[in-house]
């Protein structure tokens, strides 16, 4: 079930607040654990089957390393914990692509006469695996979130054996910390030790309510009011084949995939954090305005910002962090990136964003952060973008030959000028102007809300408030606060007409 969906906003939230505060405080964990996994098994059951043994094992794995951890045992029931989370990433997530991929390899050498094997050809037709797992092309079914939940389940395990959290011994609490339903599909990450004391006691206060309430609208406004109506352009153009891409369309198809991918995520992240507060938890922030960083490390400060912590303090640090040599330093740092754009998505075009992320990362460590702390802040503010999109093509795309016939088209080496096939109508893309094709008046608008979106120019209007509250400045203060509201349910107006209208809505993370 999708946040940005109908019988989610007017149905299944509703309903699940209504039962929450009206049901004893016993059951209430109860409850919430039973919504999250009807809101996870919605559209597939059978494949919910994974995130209930991650869970299960995971909560067996935390039991085995607390009482083993202060005995010779305790490390290598660590490294098991590590194995069996990351087999079942290796089986769900990257079979598919390691088979193939292996295929490709052995056809390559001559040891294979006729094409590729198939991976479910090895599954008995009929048989409840096949019904379950696979889908009709044999690939395996892929659950959503897997990255999300495997990653969040696991670091458990290494918090108890690094006693920075306290074992859990109920399995409901554990079950619900994993599958919590608002940060279950697309995060953010939370740590066991953030939210232990939280699944056991918390309060929920009308002011935390209210602000749950506001920060999922905005959020859902930030997915359906932007990035919706980017992606619509922004799908389109990367579709196009490149003998149709000119650098007008290649640039309209960068800009707004952009702003499609920041607008999507951070607007998940914080109706995430908004219905953390209806429950009252309270989530770490996820994002932190990454489009206004002066450096790709800054920027890497500010994106997704549970992934780059989980990364840093379970990998890059237990791989030695900085505190080696300098190539020692730059080699974890490219292997952290690796690992991280591998972690988004099993492709070779995954892999290497995360490389050109790393690399970026290793050049200014050398020489390159501290040239640019000599520029101004519009240059460096430059830099950050045109390395931050140009990085976006390669996550976009399909496939190298695709990300390289997009960037060829940013720069002009590669004009496309040939017809665009409209669907009813064919046009020459050199005799007109194609990105009045792809662009209409809703998608500029987006773009500008995008843009604006993008600087901290909200929690600036925050502070102003409140220093207006606490100047004596009422009649100001409730003027701006009344606005606020105003502007708010407009929003959610508009967003109720975009789900009442069946609006063009991907869900970007189905790789996650």
């Amino acid at each position: 079930m999708l946040f940005s969906s109908p019988i989610f906003v007017f149905a299944f939230l509703p309903i699940v607040l209504a039962v929450y505060f009206i049901a004893p405080k016993f059951v209430r964990n109860t409850w919430l654990l039973a919504t999250s996994l009807v809101f996870y098994a919605w559209e597939e059951p059978v494949v919910a089957l994974v995130m209930l043994v991650s869970i299960a094992m995971n909560y067996a794995f935390g039991l085995w390393v607390d009482r083993e951890r202060d005995t010779p045992r305790g490390k290598p029931v660590v490294a098991v914990a590590v194995a069996a989370n990351l087999g079942l990433l290796l089986v769900f997530k990257y079979a598919d692509w390691l088979w193939h991929g292996a295929g490709v390899a052995l056809a390559a050498l001559g040891l294979l006469d006729s094409g590729l094997a198939s991976l479910g050809s090895h599954v008995p037709t009929g048989s409840w695996v096949r019904d379950a797992f696979l889908n009709p092309d044999d690939s395996i079914r892929l659950p959503i979130g897997i990255s999300f939940f495997t990653f969040q389940a696991f670091s458990y395990v290494i918090d108890v054996y690094r006693r920075d959290a306290p074992v859990q011994k109920n399995p409901l609490d554990i079950a619900l910390y994993v599958a919590f339903f608002p940060q279950l599909i697309a995060g953010p990450i939370v740590r066991y030790l953030d939210v232990a004391e939280q699944i056991v006691h918390r309060v929920i206060t009308l002011e935390g309510f209210a602000y749950g309430a506001r920060r999922f609208v905005v959020g859902l406004a930030k997915k359906m009011l932007v990035a919706d109506l980017c992606a619509s352009a922004a799908d389109k153009i990367f579709a196009l084949p490149p003998d149709q891409l000119t650098p007008a369309l290649a640039w309209l198809g960068v800009v707004t995939y952009t702003l499609q991918i920041y607008f999507d995520f951070s607007g998940y992240s914080d109706m995430a954090i908004g219905l953390g507060h209806l429950f009252g938890f309270k989530f770490l922030e996820n994002f932190r305005h990454p489009y206004v960083a002066r450096s790709i490390t800054d920027f890497w400060r500010r994106w997704h910002m549970s992934l780059s912590t989980w990364f840093r303090d379970y990998l890059y640090i237990p791989l030695g962090g900085n505190r080696g040599s300098p190539g020692r330093t730059y080699a974890n740092l490219l292997i952290v990136f690796l690992l991280c754009g591998l972690w988004h998505g099993a492709s070779l075009t995954f892999v290497a964003w995360g490389a050109y992320h790393g690399l970026f990362l290793v050049l200014e460590r050398i020489g390159l952060g501290a040239w640019l702390d000599r520029r101004g802040s519009w240059l460096r503010h430059v830099y950050v973008m045109i390395v931050v999109m140009v990085g976006w093509v390669f996550f976009r795309a399909n496939t190298f030959y695709e990300a390289t016939c997009f960037l060829k088209a940013m720069v002009g080496i590669q004009d496309g000028s040939q017809l665009i096939d409209l669907g009813t109508t064919i046009v020459s893309a050199d005799k007109l102007n194609p990105v009045g094709l792809f662009a209409d008046a809703r998608t500029w608008i987006a773009i500008a809300a995008g843009v604006v979106g993008s600087t901290p120019w909200l929690p600036a209007l925050g502070a102003w408030t409140k220093t207006l509250w606490e100047s004596g400045r009422v009649r100001t203060a409730t003027l701006v606060e009344s606005a606020g509201l105003a502007a708010l349910a407009l929003l959610f107006v508009l967003c109720a007409m975009e789900l009442a209208a069946g609006s063009y809505s991907p869900f970007i993370y189905f790789r996650f």
